[in-house]
C-alpha cells in the first residue's frame, strides 16, 4: 500500500505538471503583451520545477526513495571530536527540517564534557536515504579548539553510516529469532526517573555476525527493542550490499579498500574557512550556511558525479 501510494502520488504530481505546462502553452498562443511578465515567471518556475524532477532520476536505486538510518560516531581527539560528532548532528537535523523529513533519535550516547559518542537517528520522508547516502564517510574538521586552554588549532574527524531504512518483510532480509541475543540495562541518559530505575534500554547481537545493536531512547522495553532490530535489519542488508559490491568491484579491478583516515569532506573554521568536498572538488566559504544545514549543493554535486 506504501508503494502504490507513492506511485499514485507520482503520477498525479506530473498529471498536474503537465497540466500546467499545457495551460502556459495555451496562454502564451493568445500573443497577450499583458500576459508576458506573468508567463514568464510561471516558465522559470517551470523549468525550475522541470530541474528538480530530472534530479530525482538519478535516484533510482531500489532504496533511494525510502526512509534512512543515520549514525554519527565521534573518531579520534576526545573532547573536540565528541563536540564536532553533536555538531553534525545539528547540521543534519537542521538539513532534515528544512526538507520536511521525521526524524526520531534511537540511540544517543554523551560525551563525557561534551558533545556526544554516538547517535543514530531515523530519518523519514522520500528520498531520505537517496539524499543522505551522499554523506558517507569520514567528516574531518579544523579549528581553533574551545577545549584548549591555549586555544590551539586542533584536527577532528567523525564517521557518518548511513543505511537505509528496511521494511519488516524485505525478503533481502531475514533475522532468526535464535541467532539473536538480548540483554537489557538501565539507560546510561537523560529521559527521566522511568527510564533511570527500570531497565529499559536493549542491546541485541547478532549472533553469526557479531553485530551489537544498542537503542535506550526509549521508556518502554518493547519500543527499543524494535528500534534496534530496525536498526540492526539495516546493518544487515547493508553488508550483504557491501558484499556484493566489493565482489563487482573486485571483478572490475577496481576496488579498493574504504579506510577510516580517508576523509570525504573537510570543514575548515581556521586559519581560513572552507567546506570541500574530496570526491567532487565542491566548495563553499559560507562555513555556517553549510553548519546550519544547507547541505542540498554538496549532495546534488557528489550524485550528479555518481551518476556519470
Amino acid at each position: 500500500m506504501k508503494a502504490l501510494s507513492s506511485l499514485r502520488e507520482e503520477v498525479e504530481s506530473w498529471n498536474k505538471f503537465t497540466g500546467h505546462l499545457l495551460d502556459l502553452i495555451d496562454l502564451a498562443r493568445m500573443d497577450d503583451e499583458t500576459l508576458r511578465s506573468d508567463l514568464e515567471k510561471e516558465t522559470a518556475d517551470l523549468e525550475s520545477d522541470l530541474d528538480k524532477r530530472a534530479f530525482t532520476t538519478m535516484l533510482s536505486s531500489p532504496y533511494d526513495a525510502g526512509d534512512a538510518l543515520l549514525a554519527i560516531h565521534a573518531g579520534a581527539g576526545g573532547t573536540d571530536s565528541q563536540d564536532w560528532a553533536a555538531m553534525l548532528e545539528r547540521m543534519y537535523l537542521r538539513w532534515a527540517d528544512a526538507r520536511g523529513y521525521q526524524t526520531e533519535i534511537l540511540d544517543r550516547t554523551d560525551g563525557e564534557e561534551a558533545g556526544l559518542k554516538s547517535v543514530t537517528i531515523a530519518v523519514d520522508g522520500k528520498y531520505a536515504y537517496g539524499y543522505l547516502r551522499s554523506e558517507k564517510g569520514v567528516h574531518r574538521l579544523v579549528r581553533l579548539s574551545p577545549f584548549d586552554a591555549a586555544h590551539r588549532r586542533h584536527t577532528s574527524f567523525a564517521l557518518v553510516e548511513i543505511l537505509p531504512q528496511v521494511a519488516m518483510d524485505d525478503a533481502e532480509v531475514v533475522i532468526n529469532s535464535n541467532d539473536l541475543k538480548m540483554d537489557v540495562f538501565r539507560s546510561s541518559g537523560a529521559g527521566g526517573q522511568n527510564v533511570q530505575k527500570n531497565a529499559t534500554a536493549v542491546r541485541l547481537t547478532h549472533i553469526p555476525t557479531g553485530i551489537v545493536v544498542t537503542c535506550q531512547n526509549e521508556r518502554s522495553q518493547l519500543q527499543n527493542r524494535e528500534n534496534a532490530l530496525r536498526v540492526l535489519r539495516s546493518r544487515l542488508l547493508e553488508i550483504k550490499r557491501a558484499e556484493k559490491d566489493q565482489e563487482i568491484a573486485v571483478l572490475r579491478g577496481e576496488y579498493t579498500k574504504a579506510e577510516w583516515g580517508s576523509q570525504i569532506r573537510s570543514y575548515v573554521l581556521h586559519p581560513y574557512q572552507m567546506v570541500k568536498d574530496h570526491r567532487t572538488d565542491f566548495e563553499s566559504g559560507n562555513t555556517q550556511a553549510i553548519l546550519d544545514g544547507e547541505l542540498d549543493a554538496f549532495m546534488e554535486a557528489y550524485l550528479r558525479k555518481s551518476a556519470t
